[in-house]
Formats: C-alpha cells, sequence, structure tokens
C-alpha cells in the first residue's frame, strides 16, 4: 500500500526514501530553473543566489563555468563577473529548455538540458527592434545541496551546430 502522496512502485517501506528523491529532484529542478529565470530577467542578485555562496565554494576554485567558445572560469568571483557582463550587453535573451533531464546522488545533482536560446541586441533606430538571434546549446549543470537548498557548483554549455553551421564551414 502506498503512503498518501507515495509514489509507489518501490519495496516495501521505500515510500519515504521515494518521496524525498522525488522532492529532491523538483527542488534541483526548480534551481535549475532559477538559473535561467535570472538571466531572462538580467536580476545579477537572483543569479548570484543561484550559485554556491561565498561561504560554500572560495574564489581560487569553488564554481566552475564553461561558457560556450570561452575557456574554463574558476572560481566564484569569476564567474559571477562573466555573467554580469554577459548580462550588461544583453539586451534580451530568452531560453526555452528542452531534454531536461535531473539524477540526484546524495547531496550532488546533475542536470542536462538543451538551451534554445533566442537574443537580440540594441536597435540601430530608437523605437525599433534590434536584430534577434538563436542558438542552441546542450548544458550540464551539476548542483551541491547546502543549507540554504541547491546550489550551482558547475555550469558547461557547448553549442550544437546546426545543418547551416555545417554547411558554412564545408
Amino acid at each position: 500500500m502506498t503512503p498518501p502522496g507515495g509514489t509507489g512502485g518501490g519495496a516495501a517501506g521505500d515510500g519515504g526514501a521515494a518521496d524525498r528523491a522525488a522532492a529532491d529532484r523538483a527542488a534541483v529542478l526548480t534551481a535549475n530553473a532559477a538559473l535561467y529565470e535570472a538571466l531572462e530577467r538580467g536580476d545579477a542578485d537572483a543569479l548570484t543566489d543561484v550559485w554556491l555562496s561565498a561561504a560554500d565554494a572560495d574564489d581560487a576554485g569553488g564554481v566552475v563555468c564553461v561558457h560556450p567558445g570561452w575557456p574554463v572560469l574558476r572560481g566564484r568571483a569569476r564567474v559571477l563577473r562573466s555573467y554580469m557582463l554577459l548580462m550588461a550587453d544583453t539586451d534580451y535573451i530568452q531560453f526555452i529548455l528542452t531534454d531536461v533531464e535531473a539524477q540526484v546522488a546524495g547531496d550532488v545533482a546533475l542536470v542536462t538540458c538543451t538551451e534554445n536560446i533566442l537574443s537580440g541586441g540594441g536597435a540601430e533606430e530608437e523605437g525599433g527592434l534590434g536584430p534577434l538571434v538563436g542558438g542552441k546549446v546542450v548544458t550540464t549543470n551539476v548542483f551541491r545541496r547546502t543549507a540554504d537548498g541547491w546550489r550551482l557548483w558547475s555550469h558547461h554549455g557547448s553549442p550544437v551546430l546546426t545543418s547551416t553551421d555545417a554547411e558554412d564551414e564545408g
């Protein structure tokens, strides 16, 4: 018999563990979504809160980030600065996440997804719309459980070549 709110399908007596696992997975997916929501809003404070805090990550290593086409960034200050530069240079950005998968193992979680990105720069004429550009990035986000909840530990994004990109290089 499955307890109220239980997930069932497990061995007898593991309903609590299954419920905790489902709750952890949901919390990790919420933390993952918070990253993209902060970027879309250009909210530096919310973006900072997504990452491990200074108490959990030092500036020598702590967190790691690889933006598509960038070298590896190590350290909380360098990673956060990179996002501030990206947000300052982007007038509009929208992420449509697909293929989102999350796995939790103890106090570490792995989220993989495809970022379908629509971004735009400034308009050449006042009151006009700037150019919009689309792109696709396959991403791995690693989270750690902290006293404040799940926080981003590592982000790695790799661009996906489209058929048009492949034709341009050939």
